[in-house]
C-alpha cells in the first residue's frame, strides 16, 4: 500500500510519456525560421540604400547597352531597306512617259521587294519608347509603300477605264510612304545622337516637297 494514498502502488497514475513533435509542427517551425531569416535579409538590404541604388544603376546600364545595340542594328536595317524601297517609291511618284505601257511583271517584282522589306519588322525586339517609335515609323512607311504598289498593280491589270484613278491613288500613297519614312528617319537620327553615335541621316533622296522632313544639315556622325 502506498503510505500517502492508501492504494497499491501499481494503481498510482504513471507519468505521461513525452510526445514527439509532429511533422506539421516541424514544418511550421521551419517556415517560421525561414521567414525570420528572410525578414532579416530584407531588413539588412533596406538598411543599405547604397546596395539598392547600385542594383538599379546596374539595370539601367544594361538597358542602355541593349538599346544602344538596337539603335545600331535598326540604323543598319534602315540603310539596307532604303536601297530597296527608294527606287520603288521614285518610280511610283514619277510621271511615266505617255508612250510607255506599264509592265505588270515589274510591279509584281516590286511587291516581292516590299514583302522582303517588311520581314525585319515581323517580330521586333522590345526597346525603349524612342527606339520603338523609330522602328514603328519605318514599318509604317514600308506598309504604305506596299499599299501603293498594290494600287498600281490594280491600275495596270484592271479595266483601262479605272487606270487613271488607280494610278493617281498609287502615286498619293507612295508620297505618304515617303513622308512617313522621313518622319521615321528624323526619329532615327535623334536616337542615334542620344546614344552617342552622332547624326545618322537615313533619308530618301529628293524628298523636299509634299511635307516630307529633311536632314538637319549636321555632318554625318557629328554630335555624338
Amino acid at each position: 500500500m502506498s503510505r500517502r494514498t492508501g492504494r497499491p502502488s501499481y494503481q498510482l497514475s504513471a507519468p505521461e510519456p513525452r510526445r514527439r513533435p509532429t511533422r506539421l509542427a516541424v514544418v511550421v517551425a521551419a517556415v517560421g525560421l525561414a521567414a525570420a531569416l528572410l525578414g532579416g535579409i530584407v531588413g539588412y538590404a533596406a538598411g543599405r540604400p547604397d546596395a539598392t541604388e547600385s542594383a538599379i544603376a546596374d539595370i539601367r546600364q544594361a538597358d542602355a547597352k541593349r538599346d544602344t545595340q538596337q539603335i545600331a542594328e535598326l540604323t543598319a536595317t534602315a540603310r539596307r531597306l532604303r536601297e530597296e524601297v527608294a527606287p520603288v517609291l521614285a518610280a511610283l511618284r514619277a510621271d511615266p512617259p505617255a508612250d510607255r505601257q506599264p509592265d505588270p511583271q515589274q510591279v509584281r517584282q516590286w511587291q516581292q521587294t516590299l514583302l522582303r522589306a517588311a520581314e525585319p519588322f515581323a517580330n521586333p525586339p522590345s526597346g525603349t519608347t524612342a527606339t520603338n517609335v523609330a522602328r514603328g515609323g519605318l514599318r509604317s512607311a514600308v506598309e504604305q509603300a506596299s499599299l501603293a504598289v498594290e494600287s498600281y498593280l490594280l491600275a495596270v491589270t484592271g479595266p483601262p477605264t479605272q487606270r487613271a484613278a488607280l494610278t493617281a491613288l498609287a502615286k498619293r500613297q507612295a508620297t505618304e510612304a515617303a513622308t512617313a519614312w522621313s518622319v521615321a528617319a528624323t526619329q532615327l537620327d535623334q536616337i542615334n545622337v542620344d546614344a552617342g553615335h552622332g547624326h545618322q541621316h537615313v533619308y530618301l533622296e529628293g524628298d523636299h516637297d509634299d511635307g516630307a522632313l529633311t536632314p538637319d544639315g549636321a555632318e554625318e556622325g557629328s554630335g555624338g
